[in-house]
């Protein structure tokens, strides 16, 4: 898999209406009627445009918003943000920086002891990659996140056996 993570014609095309409207023309699903507001399995959210990893189900909380919610990127330059206006208030847009697809949008309303940001995003913007699929996906650089670090050893002896 390629690591130049950007928008294409033929990517564009493919996306279904739901997922144009909210990438391609700056779009909001409805909340709770969304495929990851309450997902709850390990694995890695990418741009449904490009497949750039975006956000980690570890930095995954549920905010009560009916949205994907993250405390943070995977990566600190995996998504740029600019001001928003729209819906007459003052907003901070996220986007994508390899396809620059609207995600959603960051508020300053999440959990403090994780840095007190909340990245509420769009399914339709993701594609979620299980944990078991990340190297046949092409992001086994990824698995790390998911490995625990806790080995449980057999620490049976053989007196303890018999």
């Amino acid at each position: 898999m390629s690591n130049e993570y950007r928008k294409t014609d033929e990517a564009v095309r493919g996306l279904t209406d739901a997922q144009y409207r909210v990438t391609q023309k700056d779009g909001t699903e409805p909340a709770f009627h969304n495929e990851y507001w309450d997902n709850h399995e390990p694995g890695i959210y990418v741009d449904v445009v490009s497949g750039q990893p975006l956000f980690s189900s570890t930095d995954k909380y549920d905010s009560g918003t009916g949205w994907p919610s993250f405390t943070r990127p995977i990566d600190s330059d995996a998504v740029t943000t600019k001001s928003d206006r729209t819906l007459w208030m003052r907003r901070t847009e996220v986007r994508s920086s390899g396809a620059d697809s609207h995600l959603g949008h960051v508020f300053g309303d999440g959990p403090r002891e994780a840095g007190g940001q909340r990245f509420c995003m769009n399914s339709s913007a993701l594609r979620f990659i299980p944990a078991a699929d990340l190297e046949a996906e092409g992001y086994g650089t990824y698995r790390t996140l998911f490995d625990t670090t806790d080995d449980q050893t057999d620490t049976t002896t053989e007196k303890d056996a018999s």
